[in-house]
């Protein structure tokens, strides 16, 4: 039996402008625009409910989570929220407990726009900082300074949020070890619920990738970015917060229900540009444009909200649950991992594991493969080697196919 969604998520593309390290789908607003006086804003909130409504309501229950990214979601006006969460809960529903996030870049928003999304139904905010020094805010890109942030997480802690994070990107150009360690101490004294560490990835096309290689100063060494991640996990997990995916942190009943419908591979919705939505064992990604992503919802609605791509192999089902579940400190259910393999792809998975699980790497519970209740990372060690983990996995996998 396929499962119903319950979990959607909306991308609100717009940005003051485009940071160095960021290749998300996003449309530069400039630093004066905003929902209130952006005609863009107003046309593109129109499109995105037009696509809410044209979709078939799969989910047999309200919706359970809400997630606004981006971009930068807090740039929408109060009436336009409430225009995409009216139109969410008119053809899908939306539970009366359900989480509902935002993300906020600091600067972006007043204690009036706070006050008024909490009144339009937000119930947790993701708060964007990315770095608490200006002098590394600047050569990110970053619209927002330090002083931006406190007075944002001011009006967060007098309108007495009950849930919110803040999300620190490690491994950014100069930044030291103990540059990173101050930065930690600071974020810790900010008292959020949960916090999100990323290591930065130069992608491609973006201004990064055209000043910076990998690994070459000014950018931090690999091995000076493992340590910034051992510090950030030892850290955080001695001032109380459970570090419980590999790169997020909450104090307890604090963990983001939202995000836990990715790593645990459940259905969800996705609405607006360059959003992925999986449902039905489909995965459908949205055109990365405004122009290309209101001609492709004029599309969705002749043809009734219907997809074409096919179902999800089952090997290609075994690789994302692999993918996604072993980001969670609980891993993955041992019976969910063989109801994914036939025994030839069983003794394939354990080749390529085992030796990672010598390496302690790899966790087993229940001992043995034979008697598996649970497979997980380990921690920091495991986490931090994911990608090599993975990888081997992927290879062994794809090797089997091509047999």
């Amino acid at each position: 039996m396929i499962a119903s969604p319950a979990s959607a998520y909306i991308h609100i593309p717009f940005c003051r402008r485009r940071c160095f390290y960021c290749d998300f789908p996003i449309s530069v607003l400039g630093n004066h625009q905003r929902g209130e006086t952006s005609g863009t804003v107003e046309s593109y909130v129109d499109q995105l409910c037009e696509e809410i409504a044209a979709t078939p309501k799969l989910n047999e229950h309200p919706l359970q989570t809400v997630f606004f990214g981006g971009g930068t979601p807090s740039l929408v006006s109060v009436p336009q929220l409430e225009q995409i969460l009216a139109q969410l809960d008119q053809h899908l529903g939306i539970d009366p407990t359900a989480e509902i996030s935002m993300e906020m870049d600091p600067g972006t928003f007043d204690l009036e726009h706070l006050q008024g999304y909490l009144a339009a139904g937000i119930t947790r905010i993701s708060l964007g900082v990315q770095a608490l020094d200006d002098t590394t805010l600047e050569s990110c890109g970053r619209y927002h300074r330090v002083v931006d942030v406190y007075r944002a997480v001011d009006w967060l802690h007098q309108v007495a949020m009950p849930n919110w994070s803040l999300d620190l990107i490690s491994g950014l150009p100069h930044q030291t070890l103990t540059d990173w360690e101050i930065g930690l101490f600071k974020a810790v004294a900010l008292h959020p619920h949960h916090l999100s560490i990323y290591d930065l990835t130069v992608e491609p096309q973006t201004v990064f990738a055209k000043r910076y290689q990998p690994g070459d100063q000014p950018l931090p060494t690999d091995e000076q970015t493992a340590a910034m991640y051992r510090l950030a996990q030892a850290l955080l997990t001695a001032q109380g917060y459970e570090h419980y995916e590999v790169s997020n942190y909450a104090q307890p009943k604090h963990q983001c229900q939202h995000n836990l419908t990715y790593w645990r591979n459940q259905p969800y919705y996705g609405f607006g540009l360059g959003a992925t939505s999986y449902t039905q064992l489909q995965r459908v990604s949205r055109p990365r444009t405004l122009a290309t992503y209101g001609d492709w919802v004029t599309e969705f609605q002749a043809a009734g909200g219907i997809h074409s791509e096919p179902p999800t192999p089952t090997l290609e089902q075994l690789l994302d649950r692999l993918m996604l579940g072993l980001r969670l400190k609980e891993g993955i259910s041992g019976d969910e991992v063989r109801s994914l393999c036939d025994p030839a792809t069983w003794n394939t998975l354990r080749s390529a594991l085992n030796p990672h699980i010598a390496q302690g790497w790899v966790m087993l519970e229940g001992d043995t493969w034979d008697t598996l209740q649970r497979l997980r990372l380990s921690d920091p060690e495991g986490f931090l080697f994911s990608n090599v983990v993975l990888s081997d996995c992927f290879r062994a996998i794809d090797d089997l196919i091509d047999s």
